[in-house]
C-alpha cells in the first residue's frame, strides 16, 4: 500500500493505493489530535510502504514523520517518506487530476457532465482534505508508475475502483450498493454495527457516565422525556459548516433559518435538561454549557432576518422596522410601478404620433429606461434614432432609450435595488460577526448534542432488544453470561446464547474447534462485539458482562481468499493481519483469530498456528486474551501446545442422528472428534457422488496409499499425440523468416500439452 495524507487545522484527509486489488481507498475528512493519533492508527492498520505528503507541514507532522519506524512500527519496517511541493496537493489541481483521468470502471460512453456526476457519487468532493490527498496520491502513482515500471509510458497505473476506508470493526461482508451510479465499485456496509464513536475508551468515569444516561432513558417514566429530546435533536443541524461559510462570506439564505432552528432547539434541550437529575454528568453539562449566548443569537437572527423573503428571493432579506433607511428605499421601490406608469403617460404625449404606446422600466445596474415597440419603418439601426432620446439597445422587438426624464429619475432615485442590497449585505456582515464571536459556544452545543443523540439511540436499541448494563473490572479478563450476537440474533429464527469465562490465569487462550457452519465464527464475533460495545459505553446483548481493561482488539475474521504459493505467500498474509497482534498485544489485549492458515499449505499453517500460540502461552501472566477458531484438529491430536492452565479447549456441540448432523450452536469444553466435512458438505448441497469421492480420497491420504484418477488417460493415445507433436517440431525451419513461432506454440503445442498433461 502507498499512503497519501493531508493534515490541516486539526483535520486529516487520507487516501491510499492497494496494489493487491489496484484500488484506491479513502477516508473522509476527520478530526485528529495534534499528536496525530488517528493517523498513527491508520498507519498501523494498513502498514504502508510509502507515505506521500506535502513539503509544507507543521511541527506536529514533522515529528510524526521522524518517529516512523520506531516503537510499534519498527517491526513492520520504516515506510519511505515522499515529499511533494504543496502545489501538487492544491484543491483545484487535485480535482482536475480526478476528473481528467480515464478510469476503467466508468461506463462508456459518458459525457463530461455525466462523468462528473458519476465520480461525485463515489468520491467525497465535499471533503477538501481527502480530495487533496487523492490528488497527491495520483501524482505519486503517475511519477513512480507503481506496478507498471517495466511497461511502456502509454500504460497507466491500473485503478479499478474507489472504496471508502473506515476504522470500524467489520462484522459481515459488504454488499453491492443499489445506486446506479455505484454499480462499478461502490459498496455499502452489510449487516454491520454502526457505532457513534470511532475509537473506544478505557476511561471508566467516561464509560459509566454514558451508561448512566442510557440507564436513565431506559426507565419507563422517562420515555416521554426521551421522545421530547429526540424531537429537539432533529432540528440540530451542521452548524460548523454554516460558520465556515460565514467566515468566507458565502452564507446561503437557508443557513439563517437552519441556524435559528438549531439555536432555538438547543435552548429547548437546555431547559429540558435543567429539569433532569443533576447527578448525571451529561445533563449537568448541557444545563451549564448552553449559555445565554444562545438566547442572544436566537433573538438577533429572528429580529433581523426575514426568513420567508430570504428563501423566496434566495438572498439575505432584512425584516421591516430594522433599518429605517432600508425601509424607506423599499417603500419607494414598492410604489415605483404606479409612479412609472404615470411617467410613461407623460412621455407618450411628447413622442411621435406613430408611436402607439410606451413604458418606463427600472433595470438594476442600468437605471430607468423608456421602452417603445419597434415600428414597421424601423429596419436598420439608423432608423432607431429619435430626436431627444438616446438609443440604448433592442430587445424582444422593443427599443430602449434614455430620455431627459429617465436621466432625471436616475439622479433623483439612484440605483435603489443595488443600494438596498448593499445595505442588507452590510447588516448581514454585522450579524455574521455577532454569530462568529460566539462560535465556541455553538461548537460546544453541537458536541454535547451529538453525545446526547448517540446515547438516546443506544438507549433505544437497549430497550428494543433487551440489552443489559456491563460492569468494568480493574483486573484483566472478559466474563459474559448468555451473550448474544447483536445482529445475528435478529436474522436467525432462534438464537442460542453462549457465555464466556476468561479471567486471571485460567483459560486466557481458548482454542475453539468444531465443524463448519456450527457457529464458531459467530461466537468469536459475538465476544468481540460485546467487548467493543462495552468500551464505547453501550449496553450489551448479554444477561451480564464484566469487562477488564482492554487496550486493543485485534481481529482476523477469515483470511483473504487467495491461491497460496507456499509458506512465503502465507507469511505475507500473516504479517499483514496477525503480526500486529503477535508483536503488539499485551495482557490487556483481546485477540480474535478465525480460520488461521486458511488458503495455505496445511502443514505450514498448522506449524505457524502452533508457534504463535506457544509464543503467547510462554509469556505467562502477560499473555493476551486469545480466542481462536480452527479446523486444525492435529493441533490437539499431536499435542503441539503445552498442557498449561492458560490453554482451554472449546468446541461447538453437535449430535449425530443417523446420517444427519445436528448443530446445537452451544459452546462447551472439549475438542471436536472429527471435522464432519462430508456431512457439512451434504448440508451445503454438494452432490452425493462428489462427497463420496472426497471421502475416498481422504481415506487414501490417511492410509498413505496412492490416489488413482477416476478416468485415467490412455497411455497409447498420449504417446501418439506426443509423437505427432515431435514430428511437427522436427519439420520446423527455424531459419525461415516467415515462421510464426508464437502462433505455432499457441495453436499446436498448448492444445496438445493440455490434453496430455
Amino acid at each position: 500500500t502507498h499512503l497519501s495524507m493531508v493534515w490541516h487545522a486539526g483535520h486529516l484527509g487520507i487516501a491510499y493505493y492497494d496494489t493487491g486489488d489496484s484500488t484506491i481507498y479513502f477516508m473522509p475528512d476527520a478530526p485528529d489530535h495534534e499528536n496525530l493519533r488517528l493517523l498513527q492508527r491508520v498507519v498501523d492498520e494498513i502498514g504502508p510502504r510509502s507515505i506521500v505528503t506535502s513539503m509544507k507541514r507543521d511541527e506536529n507532522m514533522t515529528r510524526f514523520l521522524e518517529g516512523l519506524g520506531s516503537g510499534n512500527n519498527e517491526v513492520m519496517g520504516r515506510p519511505e517518506v515522499v515529499l511533494f511541493p504543496s502545489v501538487d496537493f492544491g484543491l483545484e489541481i487535485s480535482k482536475q487530476r480526478l476528473l481528467s483521468r480515464s478510469f476503467s470502471f466508468i461506463p462508456e460512453p459518458m459525457s463530461p457532465t455525466e462523468k462528473i456526476l458519476f465520480l461525485s457519487s463515489i468520491v467525497p468532493f465535499d471533503c477538501p482534505l481527502t480530495v487533496r490527498a487523492l490528488g497527491g496520491l495520483l501524482k505519486f502513482l503517475e511519477q513512480k508508475r507503481i506496478g507498471v515500471e517495466l511497461e511502456e509510458s502509454s500504460v497507466a497505473v491500473p485503478i479499478l475502483g474507489f472504496k471508502k476506508f473506515v476504522l470500524v470493526l467489520q462484522i459481515f461482508k459488504s454488499e453491492a450498493h443499489p445506486s446506479v451510479y455505484k454499480l462499478a465499485t461502490g459498496l455499502k456496509e452489510g449487516l454491520s454495527l454502526f457505532l457513534w464513536l470511532m475509537r473506544p475508551t478505557r476511561d471508566l468515569s467516561e464509560l459509566n457516565a454514558r451508561l448512566d444516561v442510557i440507564q436513565f432513558f431506559l426507565q419507563p417514566r422517562n420515555l416521554e422525556t426521551a421522545q421530547a429530546l429526540h424531537g429537539l435533536l432533529g432540528n440540530i443541524k451542521n452548524v460548523p459548516l454554516i460558520l465556515r461559510r460565514m467566515t468566507l462570506s458565502h452564507t446561503k439564505a437557508s443557513d439563517w433559518q437552519v441556524l435559528y432552528k438549531t439555536v432555538y432547539s438547543a435552548l429547548g434541550l437546555r431547559d429540558t435538561c435543567r429539569a433532569l437529575p443533576g447527578s448525571i454528568r451529561l445533563f449537568r453539562d448541557v444545563a451549564q454549557e448552553f449559555t445565554d449566548d444562545l438566547h442572544h443569537i436566537a433573538r438577533l437572527v429572528s429580529k433581523v432576518v426575514d426568513f420567508e423573503g430570504s428563501l423566496a428571493e434566495n438572498r439575505f432579506i432584512v425584516r421591516p422596522n430594522v433599518d429605517p433607511a432600508i425601509d424607506e428605499k423599499k417603500r419607494k421601490l414598492m410604489g415605483l410601478s404606479d409612479f412609472l406608469t404615470e411617467v410613461a403617460r407623460k412621455e407618450l404625449e411628447t413622442l411621435d404620433n406613430r408611436v402607439p404606446s410606451c413604458s418606463v422600466l427600472y433595470i438594476p445596474l442600468i437605471g430607468f429606461l423608456l421602452s417603445i415597440p419597434r415600428l414597421p419603418f424601423m429596419v436598420d439601426q439608423s432608423d432607431f434614432e429619435i430626436e431627444g432620446l438616446d438609443f440604448m439597445f433592442l430587445s424582444e422587438e422593443k427599443l430602449h432609450y434614455r430620455s431627459a426624464r429617465t436621466k432625471e429619475l436616475d439622479g433623483m432615485l439612484g440605483d435603489l435595488h443595488c443600494e438596498i442590497r448593499d445595505q442588507e449585505m452590510l447588516l448581514m456582515h454585522e450579524l455574521q460577526c455577532q454569530v462568529l464571536s460566539r462560535g465556541g459556544t455553538l461548537g460546544r452545543v453541537l458536541d454535547l448534542a451529538a453525545q446526547l443523540d448517540a446515547l438516546l439511540a443506544l438507549a433505544g436499541a437497549a430497550r428494543d432488544h433487551g440489552y443489559s448494563r456491563p460492569r468494568y473490572s480493574n483486573r484483566g479478563g472478559v466474563r459474559i453470561k448468555d451473550g448474544r450476537h447483536p445482529l445475528m440474533e435478529l436474522c436467525a429464527r432462534s438464537f442460542v446464547p453462549n457465555s464466556v469465562e476468561s479471567d486471571g490465569d485460567l483459560g486466557r487462550v481458548k482454542v475453539l474447534t468444531g465443524p463448519n457452519s456450527s457457529g464458531k465464527s459467530i461466537y468469536l464475533k459475538q465476544v468481540g462485539l460485546i467487548t467493543f460495545m462495552a468500551l464505547v459505553g453501550s449496553f450489551v446483548p448479554a444477561a451480564e458482562a464484566l469487562i477488564g481493561p482492554v487496550d486493543a482488539v485485534f481481529t482476523r475474521m477469515h483470511s483473504r481468499e487467495s491461491v497460496s504459493l507456499g509458506l512465503s505467500t502465507f507469511m505475507i498474509d500473516l504479517n499483514q493481519q496477525v503480526a500486529k497482534a503477535v508483536n503488539n498485544a499485551t495482557e490487556h489485549s483481546l485477540v480474535l483469530i478465525d480460520e488461521f492458515g486458511k488458503g495455505t499449505n496445511a502443514v505450514d499453517g498448522l506449524a505457524l498456528l502452533a508457534a504463535v500460540l506457544r509464543h503467547w502461552v510462554a509469556r505467562g501472566p502477560s499473555c493476551p486474551e486469545v480466542f481462536i477458531a480452527t479446523n486444525f484438529l492435529s493441533l490437539v491430536q499431536l499435542r503441539l501446545l503445552p498442557p498449561k492452565p492458560l490453554v482451554q479447549y472449546l468446541t461447538m456441540e453437535t449430535c449425530e442422528d443417523g446420517e444427519e448432523l445436528v448443530f446445537f450452536y452451544q459452546v462447551r469444553e472439549g475438542v471436536a472428534g472429527a471435522s464432519h466435512a462430508s456431512r457439512t458438505a451434504a448440508l451445503a448441497g454438494l452432490p452425493a457422488k462428489l462427497i463420496a469421492r472426497g471421502e475416498e480420497v481422504s481415506e487414501l491420504i490417511c492410509s498413505g496409499k496412492p490416489i488413482r484418477p477416476l478416468n485415467p488417460p490412455n497411455k497409447e493415445d498420449q504417446m501418439d499425440k506426443c509423437q505427432a507433436l515431435v514430428d511437427k517440431f522436427l519439420t520446423l525451419d527455424l531459419d525461415d523468416p516467415d515462421l510464426d513461432l508464437n502462433g505455432f506454440l499457441s495453436q499446436e503445442v498448448l492444445p496438445v500439452a493440455s490434453s496430455v498433461l
